[in-house]
């Protein structure tokens, strides 16, 4: 008489002996509970998942923002269609939002990311204020021809960007940073690009489609952004493309360097490595000598045919 654990052994073997002839080759040889349920083990060298955008962006117009500041209109649609939360404001209800912003931040924190265009930005740095004195970080914050009455950049900013027109009579403010900030600055002076005007600097598709990058790299990343902080000011040429680097790193010349030559291992243009080091493009440098190249923090993300649901 065959003992019914032999008679198992037997259909189990017979089933492998199936799987190897003339089944999935991989799932024969996951073992029992594989072949049961179906389920593969995942690969160790599988891609994880795209992280998923997590940040509260706030928009803010400028003075009679309706008629002159549509451009923050758009822009908050831009951001949307990538997935994030955006809202747009008038700049005359700052606090407001504010103090409703740290009520949010409490129940559910998250990056604060805030844009402003004229007076706009303005209350941008108001709002961080607001937000340094109940201690809340603000992950990236940007000016667009903020007025001369605006404030200092506050410490708990952690990236920031000032595009403006120093020529400008109701913007044109080259602001700068408080006394021990350590975040990441970078301004550029556009008053050279006569195309630009303080009316149609926030309509800018170059600027709103690289704006629209950073705060996906902001809304997506796991942590902070390391390494050197180095301040960049440009006064960006006429004909130069608009760039909008994050902040400056350290790069040390080696024998037979110049500006140009840096420039160009560092695919960056020739102006942007003179004006951060105030010298000649084709002098020799120092062996050694410390040079300022102006970095982005991440790739720019293509971001014009992304259009993930929103949260």
């Amino acid at each position: 008489m065959i003992k019914p654990t032999s008679v198992a052994k037997i259909v189990f073997g017979a089933l492998l002996s199936a799987l190897l002839l003339c089944g999935d080759p991989d799932l024969a040889f996951m073992g029992p509970v594989a072949a049961q349920t179906g389920i593969a083990t995942p690969s160790p060298d599988a891609a994880p998942p795209p992280a998923v955008p997590h940040a509260r962006v706030y928009l803010f117009r400028g003075a009679l923002g309706p008629i002159f500041s549509r451009g923050m209109d758009h822009l908050t649609e831009r951001i949307e269609k990538i997935g994030i939360t955006a809202d747009v404001y008038e700049f005359t209800i700052c606090r407001i939002i504010a103090a409703g912003a740290v009520r949010e931040y409490r129940e559910k924190p998250q990056p604060i990311i805030l844009i402003g265009h004229s007076m706009g930005g303005y209350c941008a740095l108001i709002f961080s204020e607001i937000l340094e004195a109940e201690n809340i970080p603000v992950s990236f914050v940007v000016t667009i021809d903020p007025p001369q009455i605006s404030p200092e950049v506050p410490l708990n900013i952690e990236r920031y960007l000032n595009i403006f027109l120093s020529k400008s009579v109701f913007g044109g403010s080259n602001i700068k940073a408080k006394r021990g900030f350590r975040g990441h600055f970078a301004s550029f002076d556009l008053s050279e690009h006569e195309e630009v005007w303080h009316i149609n600097i926030e309509k800018n598709d170059t600027i709103q489609e690289q704006l629209v990058s950073k705060v996906l790299q902001v809304a997506t990343m796991s942590g902070g952004f390391e390494g050197e902080t180095l301040p960049l000011r440009y006064v960006v040429p006429p004909s130069a493309a608009i760039d909008l680097w994050d902040s400056g790193m350290s790069v040390f010349a080696r024998p037979g360097d110049s500006l140009q030559t840096i420039a160009t291992f560092y695919h960056v243009p020739l102006w942007s490595v003179t004006q951060a080091n105030k010298g000649a493009g084709n002098t020799p440098l120092v062996p050694g000598e410390r040079v300022v190249v102006p970095r982005h923090m991440a790739p720019l993300a293509e971001v014009s045919a992304q259009s993930p649901p929103k949260r």
